[in-house]
């Protein structure tokens, strides 16, 4: 789920549209056993998506500006 959510967002930042899975539907359902037996692992996938996808862009900004120097 944080992957999911991590590309995602890495998604957005980058401006490119995400691709959809051939087994989408099994992989959601798979989430959903998982949500409804635990609240808040959607929050905790989320900051953990969220901290990755920043560690992800910031080791990009590093590499352009290394190039540019």
């Amino acid at each position: 789920m944080i992957a999911e959510i991590g590309a995602a967002f890495l998604c957005a930042q980058l401006g490119m549209e995400p691709t959809e899975r051939e087994d989408h539907a099994a992989y959601v359902a798979s989430w959903l056993k998982c949500l409804r037996g635990e609240k808040r692992a959607i929050f905790r996938a989320a900051t953990a998506a969220q901290a990755a996808s920043e560690l992800i862009l910031s080791h990009m900004a590093a590499s352009v500006m290394a190039r540019a120097a």
